[in-house]
């Protein structure tokens, strides 16, 4: 996959994770050529191992259905939500919704999946190098003009690299390099997480359908919710997520520490790992929800997380990855065809994107409120169970399915203050 590194491309892209390497294959099919530099070496670990419903159509555009079909992921069919009194709700079964094969999805090992990725963005003509560290984004004039990297000769030492390109684009992840360097990567001031997660093995399933499905488990008093991710090999992903000042104010407390205080006030989750051994360390991560406010340039433009992220409790990081690496290679093949490379067209697919970012914040906003019931709302308006499931599939830019927001109103979340103000009360 490390090929030889030339001078000059079309266009080169900063990550090798679902968004770029969706971006890189598209565009490497439309002709164009194309440099993907991922800075980590693969297969990479990556937490967020659940696919949504909606990946299904760029899974297919990109050819990838038959080797998804044929692989050792868990299928998935639906989601289930535990509340904070224990009630085990029922399950939104994706095919009641959409009786087509599409709505089933997949359970990943991220390693395998990006890897998968790649090797068909190199079977498209894309060239890919690993081990890649992105040293700065070149501008001359304000517009982007290629990349300083740093590369890894036959010999193994460094080697650094200027490259010229018409276009750049940041798919580098949670970095996010090029909004980190203009300053406008801004986090939500209501969505302050962290986050403990780890692996653990021969944990409980549930049986047939539901072997594969993801669990949200809200904790005793709502301070923190758990997620529960079947993957192959009897292995299980589960993660803790709750305010940063909630999950790490306490220096006293180790991760280990904080996901067993957590544990302990949910019993569903003690259940299902009461028999299982954990597999590895646990592993943290803070701050993650965010969104750049400059998104496109002269010569540049952002997708996936570079782009934003909402929050992990819908799954939506992987689909929204590959939909934005679609997006933006439509738009950029299409300015090569009318020789119109402007951010305008570039950035042509933005808007419709962050309405599906919004519509998947909204419905986060939602979940984290403490006195907002889901159950109670469904009572009241039973016909937006159909909207709900519609965005738990990530058909978030569907016509319509935020009608759902029009009925629910305006529900925030307590700020990080609030919430410790709360605890202390």
């Amino acid at each position: 996959m490390n090929t030889k590194v030339e001078n000059r491309y079309d266009i080169v892209i900063l990550g090798g994770g679902p968004a770029g390497a969706t971006c890189a294959a598209l565009l490497a099919e439309g002709g164009k050529k194309v440099l993907a530099l991922e800075r980590g070496l693969t297969p990479r670990f990556h937490v967020g191992e659940s696919l949504l419903p909606k990946c299904y159509p760029t899974l297919k555009r990109l050819n990838l259905l038959d080797r998804m079909k044929n692989s050792a992921f868990p299928k998935k069919y639906s989601v289930q939500f535990v509340t904070e009194m224990g009630k085990i709700t029922r399950p939104f079964y994706f095919d009641e919704y959409i009786p087509h094969e599409s709505s089933q999805t997949w359970q990943v090992e991220r390693g395998d999946f990006d890897s998968i990725l790649l090797e068909k963005a190199v079977e498209n003509g894309a060239a890919i190098r690993t081990n890649a560290h992105v040293m700065d984004v070149l501008f001359e004039e304000g517009r982007a003009v290629g990349v300083k990297v740093k590369l890894k000769n036959k010999d193994g030492n460094d080697q650094i690299q200027e490259i010229a390109s018409e276009i750049v684009v940041d798919a580098s992840g949670q970095s996010a390099m090029i909004a980190s360097r203009l300053g406008v990567k801004k986090s939500d001031p209501l969505l302050k997480k962290g986050t403990i997660w780890g692996y653990f093995e021969n944990a409980i399933r549930d049986e047939g359908r539901d072997e594969g499905a993801t669990l949200i488990m809200q904790t005793e008093g709502k301070k923190s919710w758990f997620w529960y991710i079947p993957l192959s090999n009897n292995v299980v992903s589960v993660g803790c997520t709750g305010s940063m000042k909630y999950m790490f104010g306490d220096s006293n407390l180790n991760a280990a520490d904080v996901f067993a205080r957590e544990l302990a006030k949910c019993p569903e989750m003690q259940r299902r790992l009461e028999p299982s051994t954990q597999h590895g360390d646990f592993k943290t991560t803070k701050d993650f929800s965010y969104r750049a406010t400059e998104t496109v340039g002269e010569g540049w433009l952002m997708i996936g997380d570079a782009f934003g992220f909402v929050d992990p409790v819908y799954s939506s990081g992987v689909l929204l990855a590959m939909v934005s690496g679609e997006m933006a290679a439509d738009a950029i093949l299409d300015g090569y065809k009318m020789n119109d490379l402007s951010p305008q067209q570039l950035g042509r697919w933005n808007e419709e994107y962050i309405s599906g970012l919004e519509n998947f914040k909204k419905l986060v906003y939602a979940f984290y409120a403490p006195d907002f019931s889901f159950a109670k709302f469904f009572m009241e308006y039973p016909e937006c169970r159909n909207h709900m499931t519609d965005i738990l599939m990530g058909d978030v830019f569907k016509p319509g399915v935020d009608e759902i927001f029009d009925k629910m109103g305006e529900v925030l979340p307590p700020s990080d203050i609030d919430e410790m103000q709360m605890s202390n009360a």
